[in-house]
């Protein structure tokens, strides 16, 4: 099972043109900021927008073709939705929210029925079977909704934001979840999230859009260490630049120069990340071996975990990570003025 899909449509200011091939086996993440057009992209694969340009094929069946005319009806789709949302009906009971899109395909009211229990079972909510949508916890109503998207066996399984109507304290255990739940389906999988948790624990593969293109495709692990955007770097807590490799450096726009000590090739476009646990603030000059060193000002400080994660402006603006001895020896929560150092074997540079 596969999809392959070029989708091209404009929604106000949105210019939305992205090629897509996903397999059947694990799940893909799209993720991107808001406005990205990621909902607009699964409305599209649903058929819930029609597409202005492009094709859409799954399972080497075609759904939608602009240069050809043809336009499969979202009814007729095999796609299950899992609405942000999750757009339970209000008037029916869990089960016969499970059982609709088995009736409105022509099931009868008794094998719908023992499909829809069988899900709320494997879910572990065949006791809530008789409870309406309101009586219903948000994390049983997320179940329900995913149960219903599976009922009529779509090839094609569409998750738009599934946890974002969660507080922050269930999100961890309905994440595992719905991992577990998403494993054992057999179809192809998308999901979307503008979460990264979300995104690295839920996705075998992450899609990132961004202004309606993706920028970056790839393993959780590729992302993390060869980021291509702004958006993943801030994602991944790095800091990313890009400039152009010259005789062992990289110039950077502002004119700044980066010293490497990985070889580089000479004349390209290249990006240089520095984590920020690999970034060292000092009061006074430092001494010793760092081969880059600059002023900066310290403009504002986050508590992540147990370390402090220092914003330093200046013509080449970093994030430092330190610890709390670290800010109150140097007073860092005063702000003021500091000098940045970082090793040439912390900078790490590849191809843009």
């Amino acid at each position: 099972m596969s999809l392959e899909a070029a989708v091209g449509l404009q929604r106000g200011t949105l210019d939305l043109d992205v090629e897509l091939s996903v397999g059947s086996s694990g799940v893909v993440v799209l993720l991107g900021p808001n406005a990205a057009g990621k909902t607009t992209l699964l409305r599209a694969l649903a058929g819930l927008v029609p597409l202005e340009r492009g094709r859409v094929s799954l399972d080497g069946v075609v759904l939608e073709d602009s240069a050809a005319g043809l336009r499969v009806p979202t009814e007729k789709r095999p796609v299950g939705v899992v609405f942000q949302d999750y757009l339970l009906f209000p008037h029916m009971t869990a089960l016969e929210n499970v059982a609709f899109g088995l009736r409105s395909r022509g099931a009868s009211r008794t094998a719908a029925r023992e499909r829809a229990l069988a899900l709320l079972d494997t879910m572990g909510l065949v006791d809530m079977a008789a409870a309406k949508p309101r009586a219903l916890s948000g994390g049983q109503a997320q179940r329900v909704a995913l149960a219903r998207a599976l009922a009529t066996d779509p090839r094609l399984l569409l998750l738009d934001e599934p946890l974002s109507a969660m507080d922050a304290g269930a999100r961890a255990e309905l994440r595992r979840g719905l991992s577990r739940h998403l494993a054992e389906y057999e179809g192809t999988c998308l999901v979307i999230t503008h979460d990264p948790i979300e995104a690295m624990t839920l996705g075998d593969q992450l899609v990132v859009l961004e202004a309606g293109r993706v920028v970056q495709a790839g393993s959780p692990e590729e992302l993390s260490s060869h980021p291509r955007s702004r958006y993943v770097a801030d994602m991944l807590g790095l800091n990313l630049y890009r400039g152009r490799s010259e005789g062992g450096t990289v110039t950077l726009p502002s004119g700044r120069r980066l010293v490497a000590a990985d070889p580089m090739p000479d004349a390209a476009d290249v990006f240089a990340v520095i984590p920020p646990r690999a970034v060292a603030l000092h009061r006074v000059l430092p001494e010793g071996s760092p081969r880059n060193v600059w002023k900066g000002v310290v403009e504002d400080l986050d508590i992540v975990g147990n370390h402090v994660r220092a914003h330093v402006s200046g013509d080449l603006p970093i994030i430092a990570e330190v610890t709390p001895g670290a800010v109150a020896s140097m007073h860092l929560d005063d702000g003021g003025p500091v000098y940045v150092a970082v090793k040439a074997v912390e900078v790490e540079v590849y191809e843009a």
